[in-house]
């Protein structure tokens, strides 16, 4: 069974290992079929950077 390497490394910017996390063009599509099936997707918050990557972060969301 082929094991997703996000789900790891969005599990580890929810709990604060890091500070964020860099998606290259190329991982992007293996990286949404994490992000979406997510109940706080909206919490990680990407920022487009240069030739197509992007920096994700995680915000919590204030109760």
């Amino acid at each position: 069974m082929f094991e997703n390497p996000f789900e790891k490394q969005i599990n580890e910017l929810k709990e604060g290992t890091i500070s964020e996390l860099i998606i290259e063009p190329k991982d992007f599509t293996a990286f949404r079929e994490v992000w979406k099936n997510l109940p706080d997707r909206m919490s990680i918050v990407g920022e487009a950077g240069l030739n197509g990557r992007i920096i994700y972060r995680y915000i919590k969301e204030e109760e």
